[in-house]
């Protein structure tokens, strides 16, 4: 399963009616308050065995699909780079 998939269906869980593509605003749509932007952080840290540093902790990254999975192939190049 891709990274955007599984980050929709993360969200879905969350909001089982909510029909999103990759790069509609989750933010302007309501769906992020600041416990869910958290629980999204902790979900793309540990599903995808990556640690987001401070630097990458703003909005834009967050806002759609499609932001969340660019941030996660950067965390991941990070790593893959560092072994």
């Amino acid at each position: 399963m891709s990274a955007s998939a599984e980050i929709r269906e993360f969200i879905h869980g969350r909001y089982p009616t909510a029909e999103l593509d990759d790069t509609e605003d989750i933010f302007s749509l309501g769906y992020v308050n600041s416990l869910f932007a958290m629980e999204l952080v902790t979900f793309l840290e540990n599903q995808f065995a990556i640690r987001i540093p401070n630097e990458e902790l703003f909005l834009d990254n967050f806002r759609t699909i499609q932001a969340m999975t660019g941030l996660v192939e950067r965390q991941r190049e990070l790593v893959d780079g560092t072994r």
